[in-house]
């Protein structure tokens, strides 16, 4: 009997044992693939980031260039604007000596007649 239960003993602990250094094993592979997981992650935020980047340099370029636009645009409205009101200055001069011109004539033409 005691002999039988020594041997079940020692079966039991190489049973035990190997349960053990399976589940060492299987616990050594879950470290590893987290390690895994971790490492793509990593590298995963690290592209987001740098895409992130170059996109928010790339817009900030075209603000840029758009500001720049805009302020050329301005600076144009403003040059047309003087000139418009350069032109209608001229056609006042202009009307005004016509109206001179025609009074002119319609003197002579009455003197004329006369």
């Amino acid at each position: 009997q005691l002999h039988l239960s020594v041997s079940e003993k020692n079966e039991l602990t190489r049973s035990l044992e190997m349960v053990q250094n399976e589940l060492q094993e299987k616990e050594s592979e879950i470290e590893r693939e987290i390690s895994d997981y971790k490492d793509r992650l990593l590298q995963a935020e690290k592209k987001h980031q740098d895409a992130l980047t170059e996109a928010n340099q790339k817009n900030e370029v075209e603000i840029e260039a758009c500001h720049k636009k805009i302020s050329s645009l301005e600076h144009f409205i403003s040059s047309q604007k003087l000139e418009i009101e350069h032109l209608k200055s001229n056609k006042e001069q202009l009307n005004n000596s016509l109206k001179e011109a025609n009074q002119a004539l319609e003197e002579l033409l009455k003197t004329k007649v006369r």
